[in-house]
C-alpha cells in the first residue's frame, strides 16, 4: 500500500542512482529530498524529519552506516534502507546493515519494482507502528481516566465522627480493580459498611464495582439494612455471566444498641475484636453473589458491637497473598496486627500493608488488596463529631 504523504531522504554519491531513486520514489505527494553528500543530508533532517532514509554505503568521507548513526542521533525514529553497489563485500555488508538496525538492504542497480515495493513495505510498516503507538497511549489516556473515575467511588480513606472511627486502604493490582468499598451515615445514628471483590481484573470488573456501590447506595430507603443491600445488588447483576461473581461483607452498625448486623455473602470472614483482644469472625451467612445462584439466600446475623471494640473487613487479596517459596500470607499476621491496642487504625492497616509487602517481596500486587476497620470509642462520645455523608461529598 503506497503512503502517499511520507517523506524521503536519498542519499548516493552517484548521480545516475540519485536521480534514477528519485524519480521512482517522488509519487503523489510524496516529499523526497535527494543529495549526494552527507553533510548536506544531515542539514536535511536536522530542518525537517523524515519516515525513511535510502543511503548507499561507500560515500567519501562518510560512509552509509556512519551516516546511519548520525541521522539516527537527530531522528531517533528513522527508519533506513542501505544500497551497496560492491557485490563482493555484499555479505559482509548485508550483516552489517542488520547490526545497524537497517530496515533492509537492497544491492545496486536495483529493479525498479523491487525499491518500490521495498519502500512501500517499509513506510507501511512505519504507519502501522505508528496508529498501534497512538492507539496505546489512547488506552493508556483512557485507562488512567477510568481509574481516576473509580477511584471517585471511594470514600475518604480516614473518617472520624459519631464515637466512631474508621480507615481504609486500597491497593490495585492493575489499572482498574475488581474490590471497592463504601461506608455511609444510617438514619439509627450508626454507619452501615461495604467490603466487596468483583471476580477478576480490568475493565470489566471495574464497571461491576460500580454496580455494587450503586446498589448499597440504593439501600438507603432501607436505612441500609445488609440483607436489602445483598438483594438489590443481586437484582443489579442477575443478568450478568456467572462467571462475573461478587462477594461481600456488609455491616450496620448501630450504636444505640450496641448492635452489629451483617451479610457476608462469600467473602474472607471479617473480624470483631472485644475489649479483651480476642477476636471472633463474622463468617460466611450465605454464597458468592452471582447470576447462578441468584435464589439462594443470604442470611442477616446480629452480634454486639461494644464501646471499645474494633471491627476488622479485608478482600481475599491480602490472606492469599504469596511468597517467593509458595506460602500464603493467611489471617494470622492480619489479626496479630489487629490486636495491638497501641495502633490506631490507619497505621494498623498500614502495618499490615508493611507485613504483606516483606512478605511477598514484590514491588506490586498479585490481586487487589482492600481493608477496613472501625473503632468504636470506649466512652461515647458527648455530641456529634461529624458527617460520614458529608465526607463523601
Amino acid at each position: 500500500m503506497e503512503t502517499p504523504d511520507a517523506s524521503i531522504l536519498i542519499v548516493d554519491d552517484d548521480e545516475g542512482v540519485l536521480r534514477a531513486a528519485s524519480r521512482i520514489l517522488a509519487r503523489g505527494d510524496r516529499r523526497v529530498a535527494a543529495t549526494s553528500a552527507a553533510t548536506t543530508a544531515l542539514e536535511h533532517a536536522a530542518a525537517s524529519a523524515f519516515d525513511l532514509a535510502v543511503i548507499d554505503v561507500r560515500m567519501p568521507g562518510m560512509d552509509g552506516f556512519e551516516l546511519t548513526r548520525a541521522l539516527r542521533a537527530l531522528r531517533p525514529g528513522l527508519d533506513v534502507v542501505i544500497m551497496t553497489g560492491d557485490l563482493e563485500g555484499s555479505n559482509e555488508s548485508l550483516l552489517r546493515a542488520i547490526d545497524e538496525g537497517a530496515y533492509y538492504f537492497i544491492q545496486k542497480p536495483f529493479d525498479r519494482r523491487v525499491l518500490l515495493a521495498l519502500v512501500d513495505r517499509c513506510l507501511e510498516r512505519r504507519r502501522l507502528r505508528e496508529e498501534r503507538a497512538g492507539f496505546l497511549d489512547r488506552v493508556a489516556r483512557e485507562l488512567d481516566e477510568a481509574r481516576q473515575f473509580q477511584l471517585g467511588l471511594l470514600p475518604p480513606p480516614e473518617f472520624r465522627g459519631r464515637g466512631l472511627e474508621i480507615a481504609a486502604r486500597y491497593r490495585a493490582s492493575n489499572e482498574l480493580a475488581g474490590d471497592i468499598y463504601d461506608y455511609v451515615e444510617t438514619a439509627a445514628g450508626g454507619v452501615a459498611i461495604l467490603v466487596a471483590d468483583v471476580a477478576g481484573h480490568g475493565v470489566s470488573a471495574a464497571m461491576v464495582t460500580a454496580v455494587v456501590k450503586s446498589g448499597f447506595r440504593a439501600a438507603f430507603a432501607d436505612d441500609f439494612e445488609p440483607r436489602r443491600v445483598v438483594d438489590l445488588i443481586k437484582e443489579e447483576i442477575r443478568e450478568y455471566d456467572p462467571g462475573r461473581f461478587v462477594t461481600l461483607c456488609c455491616v450496620r452498625i448501630d450504636p444505640a444498641r450496641d448492635a452489629l448486623e451483617f451479610v457476608n455473602a462469600g467473602h474472607p470472614d471479617g473480624f470483631v475484636r472485644g475489649v479483651d483482644g480476642a477476636a471472633r469472625p463474622l463468617e460466611s451467612t450465605g454464597p458468592i453473589l452471582s447470576s447462578a445462584l441468584h435464589d439462594f439466600p443470604c442470611v442477616q446475623k446480629v452480634d454486639r458491637f461494644e464501646p471499645g471494640e474494633s471491627l476488622l473487613l479485608y478482600t481475599d487479596g491480602v490472606t492469599e497473598a504469596r511468597a517467593p517459596d509458595g506460602r500464603f500470607f493467611g489471617v494470622a499476621p492480619i489479626l496479630e496486627t489487629f490486636g495491638r491496642l497501641d495502633l490506631p487504625p490507619g497505621p494498623r492497616l498500614d502495618a499490615v500493608l508493611g507485613a504483606l509487602h516483606e512478605f511477598t517481596g514484590a514491588e506490586s500486587y498479585a490481586d487487589d488488596v482492600s481493608l477496613l476497620t472501625l473503632d468504636r470509642a470506649p466512652v461515647a462520645p458527648e455530641a456529634r463529631l461529624g458527617s460520614i455523608e458529608s465526607a463523601n461529598l
